[in-house]
């Protein structure tokens, strides 16, 4: 079965959690001994009723606050495909980890309380959800038992986010916006009589019907070698392969590749996978790959077609989100981590930081925790990446303080 991978935003309260705890506990994926320990913590809450949002909020000052801190990976399945759910939290100090939950997503749920409508965090999430290009977008206009199922209020919200859809970058997203109450499995997994005015699937119909290129054969062929295979055994002497993650597109056994820092040709005499051989790789495959010629290739070399190669540059602007307490500042020296490669690089100059509530880019010295911004960056080697609009598997970085070997910045090249 093929894997939906999930991100869960919005404001503070919105149900996330009991959004996800619903989708568990009607597709029976919460075993007995589980059940009865929620209700339990519930019963020790003082609850009259079993909240499943204690499912994913299992750190103590989530279940003491209500509320989400850290990205909780949850994993469920219906006999049609399995998933993964990163539920983030909602909070502005904890957008970087929205981002973090969602850099791998391939559907965004954005909670929209149905009393509160839009808020500051919608257009935080939705901007965060389009910079990362998330090609599935769910509305999810929640608590609709706390508005009386009002239509006109569901008709209201829906109108609202169109406005907001109008401003938006990213045109290559599908939007769908349900009316739902978590709480009470409303339009999550089974239609009901109380939304009957609302025609559309329930949340989980709509995500078994997605459909997605799982190979990720719309993208150009990448694969980062992570390390050479010399055996040097009497049964493998003379074997030499190439082990690594098929990062976009496809390899194929005879087709020709080059190497990518020195442009060294070669074509691929065998594709393994342990003992097996395979007539080809794609996106997701671990795999190793040997060749007919000896060429120079070592750990954080790129291997790609020769009908398209990604330029080396040494100097390129950025998109990033700044995930570190001290500010970023011009000048300053941070070891950028492309795939297996680490390069030393310098912050050259501030483009601009963005105001996500209102799309503006605003001109700053500096960038704090959790701003979202454009620099350019120049390396001390050529760094042999995509565009993240066009490939977004070879189009990413982190830069890393080379002090205190924190993550203080996630990337997206432009």
């Amino acid at each position: 079965m093929d894997v939906l991978r999930i991100t869960t935003s919005g404001s503070v309260d919105d149900g996330k959690s009991t959004l996800i705890g619903r989708l568990l506990f009607d597709t029976k994926s919460i075993t007995q001994d589980k059940m009865e320990a929620l209700t339990a913590a519930s019963k020790r809450k003082g609850l009259d009723f079993t909240d499943l949002s204690l499912l994913t909020d299992g750190l103590i000052a989530e279940r003491e606050q209500g509320i989400t801190i850290d990205v909780a990976h949850i994993y469920f399945s219906t006999p049609n495909r399995k998933y993964i759910i990163a539920d983030t939290p909602g909070h502005f100090e904890y957008t970087r980890n929205m981002v973090t939950g969602a850099s791998t997503a391939q559907v965004s749920l954005i909670l929209i309380d149905a009393r509160k409508g839009i808020v500051e965090q919608t257009y935080r999430h939705f901007f965060i959800a389009c910079m990362l290009r998330i090609p599935h977008l769910v509305v999810c206009i929640n608590k609709m038992d706390l508005v009386d199922y009002d239509e006109t209020r569901y008709n209201q919200i829906t109108e609202d986010f169109q406005q907001l859809l109008k401003g938006s970058f990213y045109e290559g997203k599908e939007v769908k916006i349900i009316p739902m109450s978590s709480l009470y499995g409303e339009n999550v997994v089974t239609s009901t009589e109380k939304i009957s005015w609302y025609q559309g699937q329930p949340l989980l119909d709509y995500l078994e019907n997605i459909t997605f290129d799982e190979d990720d054969r719309q993208h150009p062929a990448r694969f980062p070698v992570q390390y050479v295979i010399r055996p040097k055994t009497e049964q493998y002497h003379d074997f030499r392969g190439f082990a690594g993650k098929v990062a976009s597109g496809s390899f194929h056994v005879g087709e020709e590749i080059v190497s990518l820092h020195n442009g060294q040709r070669s074509k691929i005499k065998s594709i393994e996978k342990f003992e097996q051989q395979l007539p080809a790789a794609h996106a997701g495959d671990s795999v190793v790959i040997t060749l007919e010629d000896e060429i120079d290739i070592s750990r954080g070399n790129l291997l790609a077609t020769p009908d398209n190669v990604p330029e080396g540059r040494k100097d390129f602007v950025a998109q990033i989100c700044w995930m570190d307490q001290h500010k970023l500042t011009p000048g300053k020296t941070y070891l950028l981590q492309h795939g297996a490669n680490r390069i030393k690089a310098k912050v050259q100059q501030i483009l601009g930081v963005t105001e996500v509530t209102t799309n503006r880019t605003e001109e700053k010295t500096d960038m704090g925790l959790n701003d979202i911004g454009r620099i350019s960056l120049k390396t001390a080697q050529p760094v042999f990446a995509d565009p993240y609009a066009i490939n977004p598997a070879n189009g990413t970085f982190i830069l890393v303080d080379e002090f205190s070997n924190a993550t203080v910045a996630v990337g997206f090249i432009d």
